[in-house]
C-alpha cells in the first residue's frame, strides 16, 4: 500500500480537502476488516466480460459477499440498482455509452443510493477528487484488487470512505485552513445540544446506525436530527459536515 502517488493542486477551502485531512486523522483504509453477519450484495459493472469473471472468481470464496448482477455499462449500473438494490456496486470508470462518472452520479441521487466503489486502470490522483464529489464511497486500483478488494467493499458498505492512507495523506496536505469563520460558529450554536452531538459524529464519520446506537434512538430518529441539522447549518453532504466541523474546531485537523 505504499505505491507512488503525487499532490494535485485542489482549490482552496474544497470540501474535499477537508475529508482527505478526516481520512488521513482517522484511516479508513485498514487489513483485515471485520466480517458482516449478513452478506453484502454486490452488483460488479464493467464493460470487459473477463474482468466481471475475475472479481466474480476473486469474491466467490469470501462468506460475507455475495455477487447479485452484473453489468457492461453505466446504463446497465443504474437498471440493476433499481431491481436488485445492492448495497455496493463495483464500477468501472471507462465504459461505452453511459460512463462511470455518469453512473455515480446517477446512482448517488436515487432514494436509497448503493454505496459505489471505483475500480480502474487510473490512478487516484487523476480521477479520485471529481469521482468522490459524484458521490462514490471508494476507489481502488485494478492492480491492488486481489489484494484489497474484499476490505474495499465491507469499508464502504459500512458506511465509511475508501482510500488509501497515502492519498489521504496526500488530500490533506493540499488543505490551508484559514480562522473559523463567525459565521459557522454562531450557527452551530443556535443548534440543540443533541443536534450538535449528531453534526459532530456525521462528520467523524459515524453512520445513522452507528449514531443512533451510541446516543441510544433510532436510526430514524438520527436521521430527523440530521435533517434539522442540515436545514438550520445548510449542510448538504458529509463532506459539508466535515468541512463545518473542521472550521470550527469540532473535529482536529
Amino acid at each position: 500500500m505504499t505505491r507512488t502517488t503525487h499532490t494535485p493542486m485542489l482549490p482552496p477551502g474544497s470540501d474535499l480537502e477537508a475529508l482527505g485531512l478526516t481520512l488521513a486523522a482517522r484511516p479508513y483504509v485498514r487489513r483485515g476488516v471485520a466480517m458482516r453477519d449478513e452478506p453484502i450484495r454486490v452488483v460488479i459493472v464493467d464493460d470487459h466480460a473477463v474482468v466481471r469473471a475475475g472479481i466474480r472468481a476473486l469474491l466467490a470464496g469470501v462468506p460475507d459477499v455475495v455477487v447479485v448482477g452484473e453489468g457492461a455499462d453505466g446504463r446497465d449500473a443504474v437498471a440493476l440498482v433499481e431491481r436488485l438494490g445492492p448495497e455496493v456496486v463495483i464500477m468501472d470508470l471507462e465504459m461505452p455509452g453511459v460512463d462511470g462518472t455518469t453512473a455515480t452520479r446517477a446512482l448517488h441521487a436515487l432514494p436509497v443510493p448503493p454505496k459505489v466503489l471505483v475500480l480502474t486502470m487510473h490512478t487516484e490522483e487523476e480521477r479520485l477528487l471529481p469521482l468522490l464529489d459524484a458521490g462514490a464511497s471508494g476507489y481502488l486500483a485494478k492492480d491492488a484488487a486481489e489484494r484489497d478488494l474484499v476490505d474495499a467493499i465491507r469499508v464502504v458498505a459500512s458506511g465509511d470512505v475508501y482510500v488509501r492512507p497515502r492519498v489521504a495523506r496526500m488530500l490533506a496536505e493540499s488543505v490551508r485552513h484559514g480562522p473559523a469563520p463567525d459565521a459557522r460558529r454562531a450557527a452551530f450554536d443556535s443548534l440543540s445540544a443533541r443536534e450538535q452531538t449528531v453534526l459532530r459524529l456525521v462528520a467523524e464519520g459515524y453512520n445513522g446506525p452507528e449514531i443512533g446506537q451510541q446516543l441510544g434512538i433510532s436510526a430514524k430518529t438520527v436521521d430527523t436530527y440530521k435533517q434539522r441539522v442540515e436545514e438550520k447549518v445548510g449542510l448538504a453532504h458529509r463532506t459539508d459536515y466535515v468541512r463545518f466541523a473542521l472550521d470550527i474546531d469540532l473535529i482536529r485537523k
